[in-house]
This record gives C-alpha cells, structure tokens and sequence, in this order.
C-alpha cells in the first residue's frame, strides 16, 4: 500500500505553482486490484458520484437523460504478443536457434513497419533476425528504451499472421490468464490497432446497448490506438514534466455531426472512457469537434478547458497515472473522496474492475 498523500484544498491555488505527482497519490490495496472481469459484463457495480450512490452497469441507460449522446472507442485489441527467438548463424548456411525474445506490436508504420517494445532488449541489434511463429522479424533499429522498429515477414498477410499467432496482451498488473481473451474485447470492438483495451467500454452489453436506444440515447464512436503507456506512472515530481506518449486518434465525420448537434440542443456529450475523452478533446479546436485523424499527444491535466466532453463513464485508475490526471481535470479534487467512498464499499480497481459516472465540474480546471 502506497503512503497517504498530500490532500491540496484545491486545483486552482496549486496550478498557481507546480503540480506535484504526490498529489495524485492514493492506498491502493492489491486485493482491491480486479484480476478478473465481472460475469455477465453488465454485472460490474457503478458509482454515481453525484450522489454517491451504488448500482449496477446495467442501469446506465437509467442513469443517463434520453437526450444525452454517448460515445465509445471502437478499437480492438490486436493479438500484439509475439514469442520467438533470435537467429544465430551457425556453420555454412545453417541457422541456429538463438535466445528467447518477446515482443510486443505498438503501432503499424505508414511504411508497413511495426514499432515494437522487445525483451530483453539488451540481446538485440538492428540487422537481427527473429522468427516468432508464423512470422519473420527484421530489426531495423537498435533498441531505445526497449523500443524498436521491425520489419514483419509471413507467408500470407501479416496482420491475420499476428492475429493467427500472437497472444493479446494483458495490463502488467494482471496476474491471470484469461480463459476467453474476448473478454478483454468491447462487444463494439471494430478494427484491431490498439496494445490495450478501452476499459470501461468492457462493461457494455448488447441489451445495455438496447436499452440505451429505446430511450432514445444515440451512440457514436472514435477510434483511438490504445498504447502501453497508457501504464506508465508518472516518475517525475511534477506532472508537467511528464512526457506523454502519443496515440493515432479517429474522428468519424457522423461523429463530429453528432456531437454538435448534441452540443446545439442542450444535450451532454457521455465519453465512455479516458480514450474517448482524449480522442475528442484532442480533435476539439475552436469551440467545435472537427473530424479527421492524426496522432496527439495530448496530456489533460488540471486546468484545461473541455470543449467536447460533458459526463464520463470511467474504471478506477492506479495512483500517480496520467488516466488520474485527466480524472482529476475533470471533476476537481472531488475524485479523492469518490476514491475513498469505492475502497470503503468494495469496488474493484483498474482495468477489469468497476466504474463510475462523473459530471463535469466547472469548478475543476478552467471551466
């Protein structure tokens, strides 16, 4: 359990300094980490922090107002996990079966090349060979900070050779395998692109969705590339020393449309997630959600001014992380109460864990 924090009256008199890290710290017990998602999806708990009050995912519909417009992230998580070894060349034109090396696919390159995190990464060079099952991978980068950029070979398609051979990877924090790794897919999950799930999209049901539609709530979608930083904890003293990493981000023309026909009506703008709340806030210039596609790296911390995004549907996110952050923008110091209101009634943490539903406060950060 980590050390109790600072606790900051307010967001506003410290951005009058340097946000400090410590000041999005809290005890996260490991037994409140979820190793396993909630059966049936819908069954995971669900905290309205306006009042403080429990329920279940499946009563979202019930929660939201029929004019409210809700929008997922439909990414899919592709089977990025590769295993293999590395080539070693042995006498005349024999090759020998080298050490063991993992990968794990972050993004494909425009140029058809793969950025990929390997290990151990102090064991390959640019120029090496490493044959994963079904593939064949060139190193064309020496390693920074395990990254590395890769040419992918097979003897069909790659992308159905990574889909056939390779594992969907798993937040370092889970311990279990699991027994369907569909369940670490939305119901909604269109396109494979990204190296983690949209979490709190993993609670949606197909009834949850129809119920969501006989109340006359619309639903829209983005797509964001969900990447493995979206794991790191922030190491540095203060979070505006923090590089964040970068992530492609999709925004429907229907998407923009629908968004602003919502804003045009009075009507709130639901983000299922930090992916979706990113993804629109990054595309958001001018008062007004513009489609289009393109990598941000958009870091939302205390004192940015939401354009796009008015409630969120959001998972319970580990101390020091940059998801916290944006939660924190979001909705002021009222997260750590909240926090503390889930830990004392049991809810589950991070990833596989339970949910909230959070207004945004216009007392948070700028408005």
């Amino acid at each position: 359990m980590l050390n109790d924090p600072v606790k900051p009256d307010s967001y506003e008199v410290r951005r009058q300094v340097r946000l400090q890290t410590i000041d999005f710290d809290y005890p996260l017990p490991s037994e409140a980490i979820a190793q396993t998602p909630a059966e049936p999806r819908d069954s995971a708990r669900l905290l309205r922090v306006e009042d403080l009050s429990d329920h279940r995912f499946s009563e979202l519909p019930d929660l939201l107002d029929a004019r409210d417009l809700v929008v997922v992230n439909d990414t899919r998580v592709r089977a990025a996990r590769l295993r293999g070894r590395r080539r070693s060349a042995g006498a005349g034109s024999d090759v020998q079966p080298g050490g063991k090396v993992e990968a794990l696919l972050l993004e494909r390159k425009d140029d058809g090349t793969w950025e990929a995190l390997v290990r151990p990464a102090r064991k390959v060079r640019s120029g090496q060979e490493i044959d994963f099952a079904g593939l064949k991978a060139t190193v064309l980068t020496d390693p920074v900070e395990g990254r590395v950029v890769v040419r992918l070979e097979a003897p069909g398609d790659v992308e159905k050779a990574v889909a056939d051979h390779g594992e969907v990877p798993l937040p370092p924090y889970i311990t279990r395998a699991l027994a369907d790794p569909e369940r670490y897919q939305t119901v909604y999950a269109a396109t494979p692109g990204s190296a983690a799930a949209p979490t709190a999209g993993l609670h949606f049901t197909r009834p949850v969705l129809d119920r969501l539609e006989s109340r006359g709530i619309s639903v829209a979608s983005v797509e964001l590339r969900v990447g493995v930083g979206t794991f790191r904890p922030i190491t540095s003293e203060a979070i505006e020393d923090h590089r964040m990493h970068s992530e492609w981000v999709s925004v429907p023309q229907e998407t923009a449309a629908a968004v602003a026909e919502a804003k045009d009506r009075g009507a709130a703008v639901v983000a299922i997630g930090t992916t979706v709340v990113r993804a629109l806030e990054a595309r958001s210039t001018g008062g007004r959600l513009e489609a289009g596609s393109g990598h941000t790296d958009l870091f939302i911390r205390p004192g940015h001014r939401f354009r796009s995004v008015d409630r969120l549907v959001t998972n319970f996110h580990a101390p020091r992380s940059s998801l916290l952050v944006m939660l924190a923008a979001f909705m002021g110091t009222s997260w750590r109460p909240a926090y503390e209101t889930a830990l004392e009634r049991g809810y589950r943490f991070l990833s596989f864990g339970d949910a909230m539903l959070v207004d945004h406060s216009t007392e948070a950060a700028g408005g």
